[in-house]
């Protein structure tokens, strides 16, 4: 191939898919020596103008010749807004990654460049299947991934190298004959304000009280799955889930925070969005800090979240029609927190419910409808 003649120039109403030149060189040092960049990237920290001009001018038009790596400057209003590539096609199959430029990140037009190559690499290179990378952590891309459709995301641990080091990496993938719109609901955590506490998000400053919370000893015995001590690292992991699954379509949790302070006072999750009895149902699950105990908080929280849960998903809830919650047939500050918010007993698993050591108890299991809710 003549490069940069036979590169092919993909088009949408925003952005333009075109060859690299040397007058993107400026651009292109700018871009790859972000720190977002080199940190998700893996760029070199050295990377200058010599190493974009003989991207430019050698590696580039070599995975053009290759067809080893199809690299396009990514244009948006005219300027180098990024870069897009895919790389592999062997046996049918190939991965595609990007960059967007620091100055133009946050405006859509990744997912568009995303969607122009997907176009690509199916109807005129005759790929059956691309897949999609980044190391765990990097929202960003994820999101642009999920948005046009890659699916069945896993982590694979240590998968990822950047600059001698090994990292966590989420890999995706999507099909020719598959939809290339989100195949989950990536779920938003809306802020809730009362005068007695605020439901918020996950933070990364939450993570000493949230250890706290997990490493009281009445928590733990509640909850034998937990790591006993349950530290930081602990912590960090149960923040990390909580987002993934979020991301995954599979659950929400708020923090319950103090008004006034903003220190977590607990938290108040919905899960099994996705897999638990169709996607209309939910558990809902509490812990709360041992300083918040004995005030009722966490009924109150939970009576918010109720609300939030059956509210329709077009007017920001979680749009569930049932809600199930499961508690020790000991644990009597749980039963409370149900029958407090209307839950009926629904059942029992008999010796379902292990204890550390090594004893089972029976769980209960209580729902609550919402047709009870507004009944």
């Amino acid at each position: 191939m003549r490069f940069p003649e036979d590169v092919p120039v993909l088009i949408d109403e925003v952005v333009r898919l075109r060859a690299p030149r040397l007058g993107d060189v400026p651009a292109m040092v700018e871009m790859y020596r972000d720190p977002d960049t080199r940190y998700w990237g893996g760029s070199a920290p050295g990377y200058d103008r010599a190493e974009a001009e003989r991207g430019v001018i050698e590696r580039i038009p070599n995975g053009w010749r290759e067809n080893t790596r199809r690299t396009w400057v990514i244009e948006y209003d005219g300027r180098y807004a990024g870069a897009i590539a895919l790389s592999g096609g062997e046996s049918g199959v190939g991965s595609v990654g990007f960059t967007g430029h620091p100055a133009h990140r946050g405006r859509g037009f990744i997912t568009r460049a995303v969607r122009l190559v997907l176009d690509h690499a199916f109807d005129e290179l005759g790929w059956n299947r691309v897949t999609w990378g980044a190391f765990v952590g990097n929202w960003a891309s994820r999101r642009i991934a999920w948005r046009t459709g890659f699916r069945h995301f896993v982590t694979a641990y240590g998968a990822g190298l950047a600059n001698g080091e090994r990292r966590d990496e989420w890999i995706a993938s999507i099909g020719r004959d598959d939809d290339r719109e989100p195949q989950t609901h990536w779920w938003q955590v809306p802020v809730i304000e009362t005068q007695r506490f605020r439901l918020r998000e996950y933070r990364d400053s939450d993570v000493e009280r949230a250890a706290e919370v997990s490493n009281d000893q009445r928590t733990l015995h509640w909850l034998a799955n937990l790591p006993k001590p349950f530290g930081r690292e602990d912590a960090e992991r149960y923040i990390a889930r909580g987002r993934e699954g979020q991301a995954a379509g599979d659950r929400v949790a708020w923090v319950v925070a103090d008004p006034d302070t903003d220190e977590l006072l607990g938290d108040v999750g919905v899960f099994g969005l996705q897999q638990r009895f169709g996607s209309t149902s939910g558990e809902i699950g509490y812990c709360v800090h041992p300083e918040a105990r004995g005030r009722g908080l966490i009924t109150a929280a939970v009576a918010r979240v109720v609300e939030q849960a059956f509210m329709p998903i077009d007017q920001g809830g979680l749009g569930r029609r049932r809600l199930e919650l499961r508690a020790a047939k000991g644990n009597s500050a749980s039963i409370q927190v149900a029958e407090a918010n209307g839950f009926t007993r629904a059942g029992v698993l008999r010796a379902a419910d292990r204890r550390r050591d090594g004893s089972y108890e029976d769980l209960l299991i209580f729902d609550l409808l919402i047709s009870d809710h507004n009944g």
